[in-house]
């Protein structure tokens, strides 16, 4: 015999959908804008929703030089270092 949810259940059950998906997307969008400004992978982004994978990529994000830093020092050495 089983036992069906109510409609007391279902209800709580869309709501804890709706924040898991709403604290998703406060946790994705700014990662998704940063990794995109810095020159990475947009996709990057969904790692910081994976416990521990986001504090090692939040780590590689700081220390590691940025595609828009290399293309910039390449800038910089091709045209006498000046930029304008």
């Amino acid at each position: 015999m089983m036992i069906r949810p109510g409609p007391l259940e279902i209800g709580l059950i869309l709501i804890l959908v709706i924040i898991f998906i709403v604290y998703g997307l406060l946790i994705v969008l700014p990662y998704w804008m940063i990794f995109s400004k810095a020159g990475f992978s947009k996709w990057l982004s969904l790692t910081q929703l994976v416990p521990i994978v986001n504090l090692i990529v939040l780590f590689y994000l700081a220390f590691a030089e940025w595609p828009v830093q290399r293309e910039l020092n390449r800038m910089k050495q091709g045209s006498g270092g000046s930029v304008a």
